[in-house]
């Protein structure tokens, strides 16, 4: 529709200028409106290419004879110079119109260079900014995709072909050469992409249509295929860092556990032995302080046991919805006998709605004691401990205050990291560093969290941050109250 609107309009203003010039004829000279024609010659072919310019040259051409040569209204040459004059409109519309369809050939071809560069640059950026290889071949895939207009295209490295067997016909490529010139026209090709005569993984290109690849389409996939085979040849080679990273953390984490959990081990053993043989001691005396001592022990191998299913991923969490009551009420009961004569102050409101959550109880139970025992030691025998709890948008939020040394500047960063001590602790204080961090990852498996603040007045404040829930009210007597996520 829009080629034939431009082709009328170029043939209505010929007709036009044909129009306004005859009555003039007689005083007008050839050469003035052979000028005038090649200047609609010269839209026409911008406008329309180099059909419609040539066209409009015979027309023209035609239209010079018939009306401004004499005899006018009359096909027919009787001069020499009506030749010349034809002749060299012609040859100067055809020439200027070839010129112009040339231009324009060039500028599209330029444009489609600019484009491949521009894709390569991003190609580039993507490939840099990725921080594995199997990102960087994903960014590679969606560039090729959008530029080919593919329904899907795909990379996989290795040197077996993805998916299950089928008919599919692999074609060879190596990196950096030409791709062969007899590629099947067919909705799905295959691309086995080799480094150094190795196998380094497959591209293959969907479509809903038989895939064409036009020279500059065949020239970008060429350089992509180049950028393809490089990246896939560095997976394996990354996955074998990382492997090779991931025994070096765990040595790494097996002579920090060594070292971090040796003297609380012996710290216990040693006292039992004391016990048990202290002659001043009453039977009374020696069995209650080693009780304590193997309570001591049980809690540091079960913070090593947590520490072993956060790091392998055996932990599980099983969220459902539970009330904030609930959850410090069970607290409350717990740590009865850590308190030592020391207040536990609890500030929950009774008379506002239900405080519910979506949380696993016993994990949540475990991390919100880990704040409260961290607490109650780090605070003075004669200061409480304060337990309070409120909704904050999306969560709830328990928040342990005491009134302790607080944590320095300096060791705020890495107060949640395993076995790490805050400068001047004792080597002995409790769970070997393991208490922080625990809490702070099983809430966050939960979608929660745990932060630290200073406390007005001297101390800190951790809150523990549970995915809170809505309750909606029911719609009839008698039904049931249901619990509704606020995400």
């Amino acid at each position: 529709m829009r080629r034939a609107a431009i082709w009328l309009f170029w043939a209505v203003l010929l007709g036009v200028v044909t129009v306004a010039f005859r009555p003039y004829r007689e005083q007008v000279l050839e050469a003035q409106v052979a000028l005038t024609y090649l200047l609609v010659v010269l839209g026409g072919s911008v406008s329309g290419g180099r059909t419609l310019g040539l066209t409009l040259a015979l027309a023209g051409s035609f239209l010079i004879d018939y009306y401004f040569q004499p005899p006018f209204d009359r096909i027919g040459v009787h001069k020499d110079v009506d030749w010349i004059v034809l002749f060299s409109f012609l040859a100067t519309a055809a020439a200027a119109t070839q010129l112009l369809a040339r231009a324009r050939e060039e500028a599209r071809i330029a444009g489609e260079r600019a484009e491949e560069v521009a894709s390569l640059s991003r190609i580039g950026a993507d490939t840099l900014n990725a921080g594995h290889p199997e990102d960087a071949l994903g960014a590679i895939a969606t560039v090729i995709r959008d530029k080919l207009g593919l329904t899907a295209c795909t990379l996989e490295p290795g040197s077996t072909a993805p998916g299950p067997s089928d008919d599919t016909p692999e074609i060879e490529v190596a990196a950096g050469e030409a791709f062969p010139t007899d590629l099947p026209e067919t909705d799905v090709i295959r691309l086995r992409l080799t480094v150094h005569d190795r196998t380094a993984g497959f591209l293959t290109l969907r479509d809903t249509a038989p895939i064409r690849l036009t020279p500059p389409k065949r020239r970008f996939l060429e350089t992509l295929a180049y950028y393809a085979a490089l990246a896939a040849e560095r997976v394996p080679l990354m996955r074998e860092a990382e492997h090779a990273a991931a025994l070096r953390e765990a040595d790494r984490f097996k002579d920090i556990v060594l070292a971090s959990v040796s003297h609380d081990l012996r710290t216990p053993l040693a006292a039992i032995k004391a016990i048990a043989g202290d002659p001043r001691l009453t039977d009374r005396d020696r069995s209650r302080n080693i009780e304590e001592q193997i309570d001591r022990l049980s809690r540091l191998v079960g913070d090593l046991l947590d520490l072993t299913k956060l790091q392998t991923g055996m932990l599980r969490i099983e969220a459902e919805a539970n009330t904030a009551e609930d959850l410090i009420g069970a607290l409350d009961r717990q740590l009865a006998a850590a308190l030592g004569g020391r207040e536990l102050s609890l500030e929950v409101d009774l008379a506002r709605p239900a405080l519910v959550g979506r949380f696993d109880f016993v994990k949540s139970l475990r991390a919100l004691s880990n704040l409260a025992e961290n607490a109650i030691r780090l605070s003075p025998p004669d200061q409480p401990v304060e337990l309070s709890v409120e909704r904050d948008g999306e969560f709830l939020a328990f928040k342990v205050s005491d009134r302790g040394p607080g944590v320095a500047e300096a060791d705020r960063d890495r107060i949640f990291d395993a076995f790490y001590r805050a400068s001047g602790s004792p080597p002995d204080a409790g769970r070997a560093g393991l208490g922080l961090n625990i809490a702070h990852r099983m809430a966050e498996m939960q979608g929660g969290s745990v932060s630290f603040a200073p406390r007005p007045g001297g101390g800190s404040v951790f809150t523990l941050r549970l995915p809170a829930l809505d309750l909606e009210e029911p719609a009839e007597e008698g039904e049931e109250c249901q619990v509704k996520s606020e995400k």
